[in-house]
């Protein structure tokens, strides 16, 4: 009993710690921080970077003319950008609606090789100072551009992350509910990241690097933009957050779809894990290592596994009589049963969101779990198949 207990309490403080104590922490920390160093902002250049707006996109004839449009009322010094959209393997009205806007630089193919394909052919023709990379179905807000970008006249930072919003709306499902929630929370943890020290990977919806920065990701990788990001950060180079860059977009149309993209994005963390070992190195890499480890590593490993093993060692312990224990169970298996009637409330489309967020947190780590099934069976693929998303 003394084994089970003691893996009870180092299970519940991994929980613990993977998704509240580090954003704790790093609360403290940078308000130490702020005490013997201040806090700085960044400042506009004397004279802007040339920058291109690159767009990958496949069969976004819904979204694509009004990605257009806001691309091309975006805040910044004309003669300073670039539009790059690519089409590559598009079947429906996509090119065709592109091809009409002269302002773009527009390359298409028929064949389908996927989006990094895409990217390495379009990364062949930038030749400005800087590329924002953005998805082809959020909206940016006007000052997206301007507010990154001014992060680059510090030498020492090679990306910086924008700020993803999932447009929750009252009668959101469960998919919507969670979905925002999570990525304001998220939101709050990058900010914190990046004032410590760096965001430890981007999220593709929008970001900015260096072109020279730049470089090509193994085809296989199946999420390149954390990849790409976090390589330039094991460079050496700081990855800023800038909430004043917003990329909108909505939720998931259900949970079926939200699942798949969050699978998805486990499979390409336990690849990213594997694949970027060094950074688990605190000798060599420093922060860098702390909040890789903290912030992405025990979400895509052993959190899940301890939700596990706090449930199975906490029945066991609770057998033996302990009124703590047991109390502590009952906690437990009013969570599940929380996440349960989250999951059946949605099924029959009641809006009771109060049992979305122990909903969204259960599905979010069962991911996890099939996520590195697939990884291991090599079964994702990293040719991107979108979740549809809920109609405006």
């Amino acid at each position: 009993m003394k084994i089970l207990a003691i893996l009870f309490w180092i299970s519940l403080f991994l929980i613990f710690y993977s998704y509240l104590g580090y954003g704790l922490l790093l609360w403290a920390l940078i308000r130490i921080k702020r005490v013997f160093r201040g806090k700085t902002n960044p400042q506009n250049p004397e004279q802007w970077p040339t920058v291109t707006l690159l767009v990958a996109a496949f069969n976004e004839e819904e979204d694509i003319q009004t990605k257009i449009f806001n691309s091309l009322t975006l805040h910044y010094p004309e003669d300073r950008i670039k539009y790059l959209f690519v089409t590559d393997g598009s079947s429906d009205r996509t090119p065709e609606i592109v091809a009409r806007f002269p302002q773009i630089q527009h390359l298409h193919r028929p064949e389908r090789q996927g989006k990094l394909a895409a990217v390495e052919r379009a990364m062949q023709l930038v030749d400005t100072d800087m590329v924002v990379f953005t998805d082809a179905n959020t909206i940016l807000n006007p000052d997206a551009i301007t507010n990154m970008l001014r992060h680059f006249t510090n030498p020492q930072v090679g990306a910086v992350a924008g700020e993803k919003r999932v447009i929750s709306k009252e009668e959101d499902a469960a998919a919507g509910a969670g979905e925002g929630f999570y990525w304001r929370y998220e939101g709050t943890l990058k900010r914190w990241d990046a004032e410590l020290h760096t965001v430890v990977g981007a999220a593709g919806e929008l970001f900015a690097i260096r072109t020279e920065l730049y470089e090509e990701v193994p085809r296989d990788t199946i999420i390149e933009d954390f990849f790409l990001t976090l390589r330039i950060a094991q460079k050496g180079y700081r990855v800023m957050y800038e909430p004043g860059a917003c990329a909108e977009e909505l939720p998931s149309a259900n949970s079926g779809e939200e699942l798949k993209r969050k699978i998805r994005i486990a499979a390409g963390g336990i690849q990213s894990i594997v694949r970027l070992k060094p950074l688990l190195n605190p000798f060599r890499y420093g922060w860098l290592s702390f909040q890789y480890v903290s912030h992405r590593v025990l979400r895509w490993s052993l959190a899940p596994m301890a939700l596990l093993v706090v449930l199975v060692t906490n029945m066991a312990l609770a057998l033996e009589g302990s009124f703590f224990y047991q109390l502590l169970l009952a906690g437990q298996l009013l969570f599940y049963a929380s996440a349960l009637l989250g999951y059946v409330l949605e099924s029959r489309r009641l809006r009771l969101k109060a049992f979305f967020i122990p909903y969204y947190f259960f599905m979010m780590n069962y991911a996890v779990y099939a996520g590195f099934w697939r990884y291991l069976h090599g079964s994702q693929s990293a040719v991107w198949e979108r979740a549809k998303r809920q109609a405006a």
